[in-house]
């Protein structure tokens, strides 16, 4: 006589729910267990954690191949002038004092060839995140007002086009400084709608118990996009940097409709979905009822009047000053400073990425055992302030494990307050069970550190 047992997904693995039926077990493999002990909210959860990884990965990776460009915009020419005096002085039928063959105009990108090449550059950066700064605390309003996947897609696909655009001017051979202001203002404003979409999905899904540590991992993906970026467009700069920017642009795009099609904004959104880790469980009709009295998104002078949102975002201001100036400018400083080519100081640039995986997941942890986030934040900072002092007089070694040692200390407190304090403060106790603050406290912090960028 067989005896049929109703089990829900909600109460029992189903791990245990098929031990329950088949007392048998050695047949099935440890590996196929293992998977199926996770329960469905777990995978959700999982989903949610990888996807909004590589989402904000190809952020960063289309972000970073400004700083790599820079060095091939205006190539350091006196290399070829040297040669060519030399070898017009040792010419008895040509008078020494010959022009050299090659000059800035001939290397270098117009209009990145005259003197004044370094303040074009820094107009692009500064283009790029003054766009960044102001867009950020306005798109945190509308983030909290829209669907987060339809938002976030839009926003991906738009970015992979301006992104591409700044390449296609190798290839169509525009040297309009108005036209690459352009692509990055646009390109400024449009990634805005990243952060603070990541950022609400991660907190949606992971209450406050290790909320450091898993923010942690998960802002790692700045570093490695920081990474990816620079190892991508330092396979193209020397011979074809517009595939530098189309390349990464491409990436974006697509990860922008793979946003589309699987991005889970909130835990409540599984529930339209049929259980599929259940045995003999009765199909029942799912209700969605919209409470009366569902909090409406907090205002902006709301969000600033919660405790230690403005403490933060000072601080972040400094952080992402000291940040930002490496991520846009130490690939160019390496080939001044060290007479490195483009790839080889691109390549060396990105331990200061390394260092900050390290820095995010330590600072995450500490914070997490201590319950001080801004005791951790505080720490770190002070110790990176005389590691960016003596950076530039070290020699090639002790230059890169500084790298490494400053990278952490100055993306650890970033990385934890544009995260974890983030989701701590746009979950705040003050808000009386308001959640729907999170976009916009995120965006105030990241805004305000964008100011520093």
């Amino acid at each position: 006589m067989r005896t049929f047992v109703m089990l829900h997904s909600h109460q029992l693995p189903v791990a245990v729910i098929i031990h329950y039926l088949h007392p048998n077990m050695a047949s099935v493999p440890p590996g196929v267990l293992l998977l199926v002990s996770f329960n469905r909210d777990q995978w959700y959860k999982a989903l949610t954690f990888i996807l909004t990884f590589l989402l904000y990965t190809s952020f960063h990776l289309s972000r970073k191949p400004i700083s790599i460009v820079k060095s091939e915009l205006h190539k350091n020419c006196s290399s070829f002038s040297e040669l060519a005096t030399i070898a017009s002085s040792n010419s008895r039928n040509q008078q020494p004092s010959l022009p050299s063959l090659h000059t800035d105009i001939d290397c270098s990108w117009k209009p990145f060839d005259k003197s004044n090449y370094k303040q074009l550059l820094g107009a692009m950066d500064y283009s790029f995140l003054c766009a960044y700064a102001v867009g950020m605390y306005l798109s945190g309003i509308i983030g909290e007002r829209l669907p987060i996947r339809l938002y976030l897609t839009v926003g991906m696909l738009t970015s992979g086009l301006f992104t591409c655009l700044f390449g296609l001017g190798y290839f169509y051979n525009i040297h309009s400084l108005g036209f690459y202001i352009f692509v990055q203002v646009a390109n400024g404003l449009v990634q805005t709608t990243g952060w603070p979409s990541v950022v609400t999905c991660i907190g949606n899904w992971f209450g406050k118990g290790r909320r450091g540590l898993i923010m942690g991992l998960w802002n790692s993906h700045t570093s490695v996009g920081n990474i990816l970026g620079s190892l991508i467009a330092g396979y193209w700069v020397s011979s074809n940097w517009g595939l530098s920017f189309i390349v990464p642009g491409l990436i974006i795009a697509v990860m922008g409709v793979i946003c589309f099609l699987f991005l889970i904004e909130r835990n409540n959104d599984t529930q339209l979905l049929l259980p599929r880790d259940s045995v003999c469980v009765p199909v029942q009709p799912v209700v969605v009822v919209k409470s009366e009295s569902e909090p409406s998104a907090i205002s902006f002078m709301g969000a600033l009047r919660i405790p230690g949102v403005i403490e933060f975002s000072l601080c972040l201001l400094f952080a992402k000053l000291v940040s930002y100036t490496f991520l846009f400018w130490l690939p160019l400083y390496i080939t001044k400073a060290a007479h490195l080519d483009a790839k080889k100081a691109g390549d060396l640039s990105t331990l200061f990425d390394v260092g900050g995986i390290v820095g995010g997941i330590l600072a995450g942890v500490i914070s997490d055992k201590l319950g001080k986030r801004a005791t951790t934040c505080a720490v770190m900072l002070l110790l990176a302030a005389p590691t960016v002092i003596l950076i530039p007089n070290l020699g090639s070694l002790c230059f890169a494990g500084m790298l490494l040692v400053c990278g952490g200390l100055v993306n650890g407190p970033y990385a934890l307050i544009t995260t974890a304090v983030s989701a701590d403060l746009g979950t705040h106790k003050s808000l009386k069970g308001n959640a729907r603050a999170l976009s916009t406290v995120t965006a105030i912090i990241d805004g305000t550190g964008s100011v520093g960028q």
